[in-house]
C-alpha cells in the first residue's frame, strides 16, 4: 500500500504525462477553424491541472491547498468539455482523444476524492 506521499510523487507523474501527451495531442490538430479554438482553450485548462496541483503540494494554510484542489478540479471539468467536443464533431485523433478522456476522469475522480475527504475532516 501506497504511503501519502508516494501517492502525490506517482499522481504529479501521472498527471504531468498526461499534459506532456496532451501538448502533442493538441499540437497535431489544424490550427484554423475550430481546432484551433478548442485546441487552445483545451491547453490552457489541461495545464492549469497540473499547474494547480502542483501549487497545492506547496501551499501555505489547508485552506489554500483545498483551493489550490478546487481549481486544479474546475479545471479537470473544463478540460472534460472541450475532450467531448472534439470527440463529438470528430476532430483529431479519435483513439487519443478517447485515451485522453479517460485518463482525465480517473484523475479528475482522484482529485475530487481528495476534496471529499479534506472537507470531511
Amino acid at each position: 500500500m501506497q504511503s501519502n506521499s508516494e501517492f502525490k510523487i506517482a499522481f504529479k507523474k501521472r498527471l504531468y504525462q498526461w499534459v506532456l501527451r496532451l501538448v502533442k495531442f493538441v499540437d497535431s490538430l489544424r490550427k484554423e477553424d475550430t481546432h484551433g479554438v478548442i485546441g487552445k482553450q483545451l491547453l490552457r485548462s489541461g495545464t492549469s491541472i497540473l499547474a494547480n496541483y502542483i501549487e497545492a503540494q506547496s501551499a501555505s494554510s489547508r485552506k489554500d491547498f483545498i483551493n489550490f484542489l478546487n481549481h486544479s478540479l474546475k479545471s479537470a471539468n473544463e478540460s472534460k468539455v472541450w475532450l467531448m467536443l472534439l470527440k463529438d464533431t470528430n476532430k483529431g485523433d479519435q483513439k487519443e482523444v478517447q485515451w485522453l478522456l479517460e485518463e482525465l476522469i480517473e484523475m479528475a475522480n482522484m482529485i475530487g476524492k481528495s476534496l471529499l475527504t479534506l472537507k470531511q475532516r
